[in-house]
Parts: structure tokens; C-alpha cells; sequence
């Protein structure tokens, strides 16, 4: 089980690293920019839409690797809680993976954009807006899924001692105020502090958890 655990802290590192990296090649969970300038910028640089494509992919089936390692490593302690965070994650993930056929078809939409006006044009506007409002809406809901996986393996830590506690404590606190941070925003959408509080404690939490099993388990 050792291998199992150091490969899920190497995941948890890789999965981290994968979203930054999409980041950075213009793939956003929020698009900050309307519809129209969004297909402007993935016309100007189709190859940096593509490579952005391809790294939140390689995250999305990360998190499935992810998932199953940890199922592998920890779950005979608690069977129950394994197969909640299994079942939670892989279904987080393949929520945003089938959510990518429709996102791709930016692309399309981007590269018909120059050459059309009024109406058309208009049209084109409207069915980018659509697939990015369907990405953030289907990014939400897979997040109470992301949730409740992550709390079931933070309460697992805890109660059998496979982190140190406090590792385990800081995972629960932090799901648990992800979770209510993203069930505000989903009836509030204006109010998202809480949010991104518990996504901030997240990614500490993901970072301390992925570097102990990885080099210290």
C-alpha cells in the first residue's frame, strides 16, 4: 500500500500543477471576459486554447487516478468512506470531462467569428456564452461532489491516524466550508467569499497532504 500512498501524494502535486498550467495557457473555471473576446482571444491563438484543452483534461483523469490510488491505499481501514470518495471524485471528474465536448466547440465558434457580422455574428456570441455559462454551472455542481470526497477521506485520516491529525483536521474544516462557500454561491452567485476561502484552505490542504504521502508516508 505504500506505492499506492506516495503515487496518490504525487497526484494530488500533479493535479495542482495541471490546473495552474491550463491557467496559464487561458483555460479559466470563471471566464473573465464576455463571450465575444473570449472567441477573439482563442482565434488569435488556437494552439494556446488546444494546449490549455489538453492539460485540464490530463487534470480531469488525474483526479480519477487520484480517486482509485487512495481507494487502493486507505480504504480497508473504512470501506465505506472509500467507496464515498471514490464514487464523489470519479464522478467529479467525469462531469467536467464530459463537459469538454461541449467546451471545445469554442474552438469551432472562434475560428468562424472573423469571418461573419450582425446576426450571424450574434448568434455565434450567444452559443459561446452558452458553453461557458454551462462549464461554470457543471464546475459547481461537480465541486459539492469534489466536496464530500475529500471530506470522507479527511475524516478517514483522522479517525484511523494515517496523516498526522492535523493534517486531517485542516482537510475537514477546509471541505466542509468549500462545500457551504459553493452552496452559498450556487443560490447567491455575488457572494463567493466563503468560497474562495475554502478554496484557498483547499489547496494548502491538497499541497501539505500530497508532499506528506509523497515524502513522508
Amino acid at each position: 500500500m505504500i506505492i499506492e500512498a506516495k503515487l496518490s501524494g504525487f497526484l494530488f502535486l500533479f493535479i495542482i500543477i495541471t490546473n495552474i498550467a491550463s491557467g496559464k495557457f487561458g483555460y479559466k473555471t470563471f471566464n473573465d471576459l464576455s463571450s465575444d473576446a473570449k472567441l477573439q482571444e482563442i482565434n488569435t491563438d488556437p494552439k494556446k486554447f488546444k494546449i490549455g484543452f489538453v492539460l485540464i483534461l490530463i487534470e480531469h483523469f488525474s483526479i480519477i487516478s487520484l480517486a482509485i490510488t487512495l481507494f487502493i491505499a486507505f480504504s480497508f481501514h473504512n470501506i465505506i468512506f472509500g467507496i464515498v470518495w471514490a464514487i464523489s471524485r470519479i464522478g467529479e471528474a467525469l462531469i467536467q470531462i464530459y463537459d469538454k465536448k461541449n467546451y471545445w466547440g469554442l474552438l469551432d465558434l472562434a475560428m468562424k467569428y472573423p469571418d461573419t457580422s450582425g446576426a450571424k455574428r450574434d448568434t455565434l456570441i450567444d452559443l459561446g456564452r452558452s458553453i461557458l455559462n454551462t462549464k461554470e454551472s457543471r464546475f459547481t455542481f461537480a465541486q459539492i461532489l469534489f466536496s464530500i470526497g475529500t471530506l470522507a477521506y479527511s475524516i478517514l485520516f483522522v479517525t484511523y491516524g494515517v496523516v498526522p491529525s492535523i493534517i486531517g483536521w485542516f482537510g475537514i474544516i477546509a471541505s466542509i466550508l468549500y462545500g457551504l462557500g459553493n452552496g452559498i454561491f450556487r443560490v447567491k452567485p455575488n457572494v463567493k467569499i466563503l468560497w474562495n476561502l475554502g478554496g484557498l484552505l483547499i489547496l494548502i490542504f491538497e499541497v501539505v497532504l500530497g508532499g506528506w504521502l509523497l515524502f513522508f508516508y
